[in-house]
């Protein structure tokens, strides 16, 4: 459903039009000093107003509702909203059409059509401001840990800029791929065999719309290489090791080594290019265009929110553990 998380519990809500989206976080530890100026940082770097990203701003100011007593947190579920202030609902009346690659169609199905169509309604990228918002609050729990996500190529090419630029004057859009590390993570962290590490934040990753496969450490490679190749030798005592072609995980469990793993997501299904698609009102296959504000490269907004899965995931581990 819309919750994630054994112990470090979050539970996300609302949509892209809607008044507010935000999320409930339970069995966060009470006393960790939390204030909605810490939420700055990260949200800003989510932000549009680059390059290929939509031309909708928000000012996505934190508010904390509950579970905080004089900067710290009580232990008691913790709310944190953010009203939507730049809705254009308007925007989204496409006239018997679904749009192609969006879950409009299968929303509409699933919830015989009461479900809002809004700027995909609770099945928007909006919906991600809230995943980082809990990324903030699970980054404080894990504080020992450094997690940094990166974007490594759009489009299929390392040159970002000049191919986010590309696929603007063609009025299309691509996606890309996201390479997340994280150090100094304990040995140990990891429920096998559904619960393994990969498993939980495969699972997480996959909230994150456009999301569609993960490889960890040297997950695709491996299936041509040798295991004299991929073999991660051991060097000391502690467990590290000489190459990291696992990406810092054996049998679902963290090894101590830096634990890595990459992302890679579709492109924006949203474009300014016309396009030829069945209209459920004529029952024909006819030419329309999406119009409204959309990113023609969404990727670039997703460093921080592959993060912040990392940092739920990894902060429940660690309070399962007992840590």
């Amino acid at each position: 459903m819309n919750s994630f998380g054994r112990i470090f519990r979050i539970n996300i809500y609302g949509e892209s039009h809607g008044y507010e989206i935000g999320v409930i976080i339970d069995g966060c530890p009470a006393g960790i000093s939390l204030h909605e100026s810490d939420f700055i940082t990260d949200i800003s770097r989510r932000k549009s107003g680059t390059e290929g990203t939509t031309a909708r701003f928000e000012n996505d100011t934190a508010s904390i509702k509950s579970g905080v007593y004089k900067g710290f947190t009580t232990g008691a579920p913790i709310l944190i909203s953010f009203t939507n202030e730049d809705i254009k609902t308007e925007d989204y009346n496409f006239d018997g059409f679904f749009r192609p690659g969006h879950a409009d169609f299968t929303a509409y199905k699933k919830y015989n059509g009461y479900n809002d169509p809004s700027g995909a309604g609770h099945f928007s990228g909006r919906l991600t401001l809230a995943l980082v918002a809990a990324g903030c609050v699970a980054k404080k729990v894990i504080s020992d840990v450094h997690i940094s996500a990166n974007l490594i190529s759009v489009g299929g090419e390392s040159d970002i800029l000049a191919s986010v630029n590309k696929i603007r004057n063609e009025e299309d859009s691509a996606g890309g791929i996201i390479e997340c590390r994280m150090n100094n993570l304990p040995v140990g962290l990891g429920e096998p065999f559904f619960d393994s590490v990969e498993s939980l934040i495969s699972h997480a990753i996959f909230s994150i719309p456009g999301a569609k496969a993960i490889e960890f450490g040297e997950g695709i490679k491996s299936s041509s290489m040798k295991g004299s190749e991929f073999n991660d030798v051991y060097t000391d005592i502690y467990g590290k090791t000489h190459t990291n072609n696992c990406g810092g995980i054996n049998g679902g469990i963290t090894n101590g080594n830096e634990l890595y793993f990459r992302v890679f997501f579709k492109p924006a299904s949203s474009i300014g290019k016309s396009q030829k698609s069945f209209n459920f009102n004529s029952h024909k296959i006819e030419e329309f265009k999406i119009e409204g504000r959309h990113d023609s490269c969404y990727v670039l907004r997703t460093p921080v929110i592959v993060e912040a899965i990392a940092a739920v995931v990894m902060a429940d581990l660690k309070l399962i553990a007992g840590l």
